[in-house]
């Protein structure tokens, strides 16, 4: 009789928790963005005003644009050196290390990171706000950033020669379904309960995630032992050494920097995308600025599942990986030099998003030994979080250090817009260097050009990308 780890449905009951496992962290990480005009807007308000049916003066913490993009920046720069350790160490000890790894970081989210951060803004106009919601972001991003490592892990040990594709994409919607749900409810509650206790009811979000990890880290280890494994993963632990960094090859450092390329265009102006649309686009509210940011989240959500196994049919990541960055550049300068409606440009960002995602880091696997793959990981997503956090400061810098100033003036969204134009344009070089170089090492066309379709429908649907 067969054991219950070796039906469908035990996989997919491990994948469900799996996926709980970050949906209370991406919900928090971009709660700033949404209240962006309430961590920008002034300690106090005694002469506020009606104009036109708005506000003059929005209450908030007072922070400045600079202080307010450096919250994302700390994050990015602590995720950028632990996911570094955590993909040496799972290489080096194993999966099942790896389990200990997520149970902690879940419980220094929940029992430190938010709960500090929440903290925070009970100290307003006091030296105490910024260096006590600093304190949170970087004990989130502590634990966030390895977390998703062991996460993709554990789709990839229960899904390897099944529906792997469907597998990680489910993971990612799961994922940004917190985001989306973030973009829809947050500034609705923060009207009605105020910000401090919006903050700490992300708090209670991510108790979602720990009761997620301890459920899911049962059922692997109960799997485990009835298929027979659990000896097994012991028994490919390895030792890995830091020399193993010589290993990776020039096409995975080119993939590693089209990543943080294309990355620097995109979580910097969600980070800003809700105050941006109220300030160039007046006739929007902050609830539906809210609404249309998040419109990338929402395309990446919808889109997710269908463009992993689409992608994994397809092949042709590289080729994506140069289409995706030319197709985004439009968003941008619609973004810098029209009024076109902005929900346009996010929906086509979201597009875009959906599909670098799904060509660039499953290439990861293909390009360097499986024995180093931890570590793989682990730098691609520390180079990424650099880029990010590099791109978070400069975004601050442009927009100025002033907290008074109800709008910040158009010309400096404007450059910011510019910047992250200049991040497509490198996304640009660097994919079209690696699919270069890739298409020289003739042992590896299956990662750039798989053989061409049978279906004469599916050949003609996809005819413009050989064309590229």
């Amino acid at each position: 009789m067969a054991e219950p780890a070796e039906k469908a449905y035990y996989r997919f009951l491990v994948l469900f928790f799996n996926c709980l496992l970050t949906f209370g962290s991406y919900f928090c990480f971009d709660i700033p963005s949404v209240l962006q005009e309430q961590f920008q807007g002034n300690i106090t308000c005694p002469n506020t005003t009606l104009s036109n049916g708005t506000v003059d003066c929005v209450e908030g913490l007072g922070m400045t644009p600079q202080q307010y993009n450096l919250l994302y920046a700390i994050y990015a720069w602590t995720n950028a050196v632990v996911v570094i350790m955590a993909g040496f160490l799972i290489d080096k000890l194993g999966n099942r290390l790896a389990f200990f790894i997520f149970e902690f970081t879940f419980i220094d989210i929940l029992q430190e990171a938010m709960p500090i951060f929440a903290l925070g803004s009970h100290f307003k106009g006091t030296a105490y706000l910024l260096p006590l919601m600093l304190t949170g972001r970087l004990l989130f991003g502590s634990g966030n950033g390895s977390l998703t490592i062991v996460q993709n892990r554990i789709t990839a040990f229960w899904f390897r020669g099944k529906e792997l594709a469907l597998a990680f994409g489910l993971t990612l919607a799961f994922s940004r379904l917190g985001s989306v749900l973030n973009f829809f409810l947050t500034q609705r509650f923060q009207s009605e309960y105020g910000l401090q206790w919006t903050l700490w009811g992300g708090t209670l979000l991510c108790v979602l995630g720990f009761l997620s990890a301890i459920t899911v880290s049962a059922l692997d280890k109960v799997g485990m032992t009835q298929l027979g494994l659990d000896g097994v993963i012991q028994a490919e632990s390895r030792k890995v050494r830091i020399q193993d960094v010589k290993l990776l090859s020039l096409r995975y450092w080119l993939l590693v920097l089209t990543i943080m390329f294309f990355y620097n265009g995109i979580f910097p102006f969600i980070a800003d995308a809700s105050k941006f649309i109220q300030d160039k686009y007046s006739d929007y509210t902050q609830t539906e600025a809210s609404y249309i940011a998040g419109a990338v989240y929402d395309s990446s959500l919808v889109l997710s599942a269908f463009v992993g196994i689409l992608i994994d049919y397809v092949g042709l990541r590289g080729v994506l990986a140069v289409a995706c960055a030319v197709l985004t550049l439009p968003v941008f300068g619609l973004l810098a030099f029209t009024f076109v409606p902005p929900l346009v440009s996010t929906i086509w960002l979201g597009v875009t998003y959906s599909f670098a995602a799904a060509s660039m880091w499953p290439s990861i696997p293909l390009v360097v030994p499986q024995a180093t793959l931890g570590t793989a990981m682990g730098l691609a997503t520390s180079v990424q979080m650099i880029g990010i956090g590099i791109s978070n400061l400069v975004v601050g810098q442009i927009l100025g250090t002033k907290s008074s100033d109800s709008k910040i003036p158009l010309w400096r969204w404007q450059q910011m817009m510019i910047f992250m134009l200049a991040n497509t344009i490198a996304c640009i070089i660097t994919s079209v260097l690696l699919n270069v170089v890739d298409h020289r090492q003739v042992r590896f066309t299956s990662y750039i050009c798989p053989p061409l379709p049978v279906s004469p429908l599916h050949f003609l649907f996809f005819l413009p990308l050989y064309i590229l």
